[in-house]
């Protein structure tokens, strides 16, 4: 029986007169992903959010309407399981059948290294090259032969074999997996997205390209607007509550000073703790940005003694309706909180 979505005649007029025929069911794992999916869907149909607004994608506990959205899945995208380790078993039993595509390993991502300490100097990534590219062969892009291994259903088996060693690396501190961040990544899956639904959906082919395309240039003036945001307070300097945002920093060239926590799931040590302080209080830095999960406690005690200020910056939108404006508005409010606290 066919899994698909049959949308009825009355969506076709709303849409423009657009003819659907069956419609892939997608899923799909964070909210700014399922922002660019939804937006290469516009007219034609909308996919599954996995991880609910306002939850960890780290450490997360399926519903029983999320496992059913992966259950009932034509294709799925994911970040990785660098990101939400705990969705690889998922896949592998309730989207067996699915086409599955992993992000941060598609061809064209650029991935930048965990920062390691409390403390940021000048970027500096090791094996990129200087327009931001891994000069390892072996690291660029990341496909690792993953799409060709769920074109037929998502092979499990070989899904293990080829990216287990890798997310022990990352897991490590190789591999930052907050890759949504950069508008350059995001540029990049849009055509992959396209790509995707198209070879799954070739009626609507024509309806999916044309909406990646026209989502590039959305975010080619998204990130014009973004730098003329940040452009009055360059050279100021601010905090992260963990370590997530150097995709933002990289892509709009606004290093941050440090973090709190190296990871939003553990909080920092003493030493970590006076080690940031000692920053903020010798170096003047002006903001630390906290996120809507944030310990005020820890944050009041990292800003004791220190003329900073706090902003609250959320690289998930939890706060935005999801949707296929939901990745702009992330990538614009992190900028105007930055500017305002700065």
């Amino acid at each position: 029986m066919s899994r698909k979505l049959l949308l009825v005649p009355i969506a076709a007029g709303f849409f423009g007169g657009v003819a659907f025929a069956d419609v892939p069911r997608v899923a799909v794992d964070i909210a700014p992903v399922h922002s660019l999916v939804a937006r290469v869907m516009a007219g034609v149909g909308a996919p599954d959010l996995i991880v609910q607004p306002g939850a960890t994608p780290h450490e997360y506990n399926l519903r029983p309407s999320d496992a059913a959205a992966l259950q009932a899945a034509d294709l799925v995208f994911w970040m990785g399981e660098d990101l939400t380790p705990w969705m690889d078993d998922a896949l592998g039993t309730l989207a067996d059948r699915a086409t599955v595509t992993s992000l941060l390993h598609a061809d064209g991502t650029v991935l930048l290294d965990f920062r390691e300490g409390a403390l940021f100097e000048a970027h500096d990534h090791g094996g990129e090259d200087e327009h931001g590219h891994d000069e390892h062969a072996e690291d660029e892009g990341h496909d690792h032969g993953d799409e060709a291994a769920h074109e037929n259903g998502h092979d499990h088996a070989k899904h293990d074999d080829d990216h287990h060693d890798d997310h022990d690396k990352h897991a490590h501190g190789e591999h930052d997996p907050h890759a949504w961040l950069s508008p350059a990544n995001a540029e990049v899956w849009l055509n992959l997205i396209a790509a995707k639904l198209s070879a799954a959906d070739p009626e609507n082919a024509g309806v999916y390209f044309a909406n990646a395309a026209a989502a590039r240039e959305e975010l080619v003036a998204l990130q014009a607007e973004v730098a003329a945001i940040l452009e009055p307070v360059r050279g100021g300097r601010f905090i992260v509550f963990h370590d997530a945002y150097q995709y933002f920093e990289d892509a709009f060239e606004f290093p941050a000073s440090g973090a709190i926590s190296l990871s939003d799931a553990s909080d920092p040590s003493p030493a970590r703790v006076a080690e940031i302080r000692a920053r903020i209080r010798e170096e003047g830095v002006d903001c630390v940005l906290a996120e809507p999960q944030f310990n005020p406690g820890l944050v009041n005690t990292v800003l004791e003694g220190t003329e900073a200020r706090i902003g609250v910056i959320d690289p998930l939108g939890s706060g935005i309706e999801p949707g296929a404006d939901l990745y702009p508005q992330v990538v614009r409010n992190m900028a105007t909180t930055l500017a305002n606290c700065l």
